[in-house]
């Protein structure tokens, strides 16, 4: 079944966004893949401070999604991996959603607004690293023409992170 994507709009983190981030990650099932439960609000505002200086240093981030009535449903966008493990030194893009808006189509809608803005930033390939396990984000991968390239040992699991290419 094809269906339109719905309206998304990505917006530079605020201030405020770490708020909203924190609350809609609080949630147990939007965790699973993530630790399990919500980081402390500190590092919500850490995270939405260096994306800021993502978005002025090299044109994109990870972007607050915002629905067409003006409400926070997640976060999606890209940034330099972060960890010393894995696809070292290449942009990895990534989604978040509140679980009241799984199955609607935001992450792709999000998704691909994202690859077009790191490919209008100079990015020529973007990797999304998804647990094996994370059925939702491999149908996302897969609908933004993702596809899987390699395993990496994760350090803190027992099976591995995938991660998914993309050329752009």
């Amino acid at each position: 079944m094809n269906r339109a994507l719905p309206d998304v709009q990505l917006r530079v983190p605020t201030d405020e966004d770490a708020f909203a981030w924190h609350r809609i990650f609080a949630d147990p099932e939007v965790m699973e893949f993530h630790g399990g439960r919500a980081a402390e609000l500190s590092v919500y505002e850490e995270l939405t401070a260096r994306q800021r200086r993502h978005d002025a240093e090299l044109g994109f981030c990870l972007w607050t999604m915002v629905g067409s009535d003006g409400e926070v449903l997640g976060f999606t966008g890209a940034q330099p991996w972060p960890r010393d493990w894995g696809p070292q030194g290449e942009i990895e893009i990534g989604w978040r959603l509140g679980r009241a808006h799984w199955g609607k189509g935001y992450a792709t809608a999000a998704g691909l607004a994202t690859l077009e803005k790191v490919r209008a930033a100079g990015v020529s390939q973007v990797v999304a690293m998804v647990r094996a396990d994370n059925a939702r984000s491999i149908a996302v991968t897969r609908r933004l023409g993702m596809e899987l390239s390699e395993h990496f040992p994760h350090p803190e699991l027992e099976q591995p992170a995938h991660c998914y290419r993309l050329a752009l």
